[in-house]
């Protein structure tokens, strides 16, 4: 093989390499940013009573629609984004939902426990702001709608 050759075989496989990575590192970046929607959002389901409660102590109008809102976005979004099904709009809404229950739920900042939860929604939609900017990668139901 030719040094021309060689190099033209090394670069084409690094690339192929490196957009296995990519690929790979998204799948489970998705995976790990919905955990935590998929698993409050059963957590919800476990004990609603409780979270109306929860709701209308912060003052929220309608408890009951907002805790179906909730699961829906968080269950549903949780596994379109593992899915990686229309996951732009899907994470643009995720990121949205953890910036309004930041500072629904976790604005007391004197509160250190408030204050961890509030930058950790804050930093949840960091996150998904990534995945709206660049999308879900080649492991995803939007990869093979192309």
């Amino acid at each position: 093989m030719s040094t021309s050759a060689n190099t033209t075989f090394s670069a084409t496989s690094e690339h192929g390499r490196s957009d296995v990575t990519q690929a790979s590192a998204s799948l489970i970046g998705r995976v790990l940013l919905s955990a935590i929607f998929i698993l409050s959002g059963f957590s919800k389901l476990a004990a609603p009573a409780m979270m109306i409660g929860y709701i209308n102590s912060v003052g929220l109008p309608l408890p009951p629609l907002a805790l179906a809102l909730a699961i829906i976005v968080e269950i549903g979004g949780g596994l379109a984004l593992i899915a990686g099904y229309r996951v732009r709009p899907v994470a643009a809404v995720l990121a949205l939902f953890s910036v309004i229950t930041a500072l629904a739920f976790h604005s007391a900042l004197a509160d250190q426990n408030q204050f961890i939860h509030f930058f950790k929604n804050i930093a949840m939609a960091g996150g998904l702001l990534q995945v709206v900017a660049f999308g879900a990668g080649r492991f995803s139901l939007d990869a093979r709608r192309r």
